[in-house]
């Protein structure tokens, strides 16, 4: 049977609380829905993928926080052909389109404010969108061959 010539997209969505046990609860299930798409815990990816999503679920726990909004947290693993690696794309959205995310530089000596540092290390490629209310912080991973759905 030949593969399809498509690429392979499987997503998952699901908001949480603006709360830090909001983003705890953003960082299981998007391990849990990792493993269930074939990423196994302990993977390379799965492990930076669970940094990246606790890193921009705090924040936006943090500092996107509106009384009585929560915010979104949005998977897509796009999947390449079976020759190439697909991309894991992780988006976090909250309500507060005017705290946008900046990395903070070596000179500034605080205590907190460097998670964007890790982001910044581990993703292929980050940035900020803007929403109709609020804003998007994505991070993208490249991803190993996505493995075949089970059948």
């Amino acid at each position: 049977m030949n593969a399809p010539s498509h690429p392979l997209v499987r997503v998952f969505t699901q908001r949480f609380s603006c709360t830090p046990r909001g983003a705890r609860l953003a960082r299981q299930l998007a391990l849990v829905c990792l493993h269930d798409w074939g990423i196994s815990e302990g993977t390379g990816l799965s492990a930076d993928a669970g940094l990246l999503v606790a890193e921009l679920a705090s924040n936006a726990a943090t500092h996107g926080r509106v009384l009585g909004r929560d915010f979104e947290l949005r998977m897509t693993l796009l999947g390449g052909d079976p020759h190439s690696a697909g991309v894991l794309r992780l988006e976090v959205s909250d309500p507060r389109r005017e705290r946008r995310p900046a990395v903070r530089s070596e000179v500034d000596q605080a205590e907190s404010g460097y998670g964007l540092r890790i982001v910044d290390a581990l993703a292929a490629d980050w940035g900020v969108s803007d929403r109709v209310i609020g804003k998007t912080v994505w991070a993208e991973l490249a991803a190993v061959r996505v493995p075949a759905p089970a059948r």
